[in-house]
């Protein structure tokens, strides 16, 4: 049984969701971003008590099919640019399609529909965070962020980063106070 989870997002959220999870004595298999493959199927009191502990630290279950895609939809975008350290080798849209076996028109429509944004204005908002983040931990020089978040120049993660933040890396790289937004909000 797999059950799929609203707003989480980070590898955080996964380690509550696992506490949870044992407080309630609720045996699962596996936890990823969205969502958890339990060990078999669990009553309906386990399922409302999880959903009730699950609210007090803004996580929900999901019940709707097209919010249960649009969560997978995110946690993969998530997963590929803030936790992993290789982008696919085919483009974006082909791996998202394999992910999670749907035409990439469909996720696409789908995903604008419901989120009042594309996916790719989505994985442009993350890679961006991501990149000031890289910024912040002054651990990567641009050449190498810009070459680390699959951008073809650092002429053309500067374009996106200035967009989006309304700053130049080198500017953003300059401040005091860096500010990052949590992925949740994007």
């Amino acid at each position: 049984m797999k059950v799929y989870i609203k707003y989480m997002v980070s590898l955080r959220c996964k380690l509550l969701v696992k506490e949870i999870l044992l407080d309630l004595d609720i045996p699962y298999q596996r936890i990823d971003l969205g969502e958890v493959l339990m060990a078999h199927q669990i009553d309906e009191e386990k399922v409302a008590n999880f959903r009730a502990v699950l609210l007090k630290y803004g996580l929900e279950l999901i019940d709707d099919k097209k919010a249960v895609l649009i969560s997978q939809i995110k946690a993969v975008i998530i997963e590929m640019i803030h936790y992993s350290e290789d982008e696919p080798e085919v483009n974006f849209s082909t791996f998202l399609s394999d992910k999670l076996s749907y035409n990439y028109t469909y996720l696409s429509n789908l995903f604008s529909e419901t989120q009042a944004t594309t996916i790719e204005q989505f994985i442009i908002l993350h890679k961006i965070e991501r990149a000031k983040e890289l910024i912040i931990y002054n651990e990567l020089n641009l050449t190498e962020i810009a070459w680390k978040l699959h951008y073809s120049s650092v002429a053309h993660l500067s374009n996106q980063f200035k967009k989006i933040t309304g700053l130049t890396p080198t500017f953003f790289k300059a401040m005091t106070n860096k500010k990052r937004t949590v992925l949740d909000n994007l």
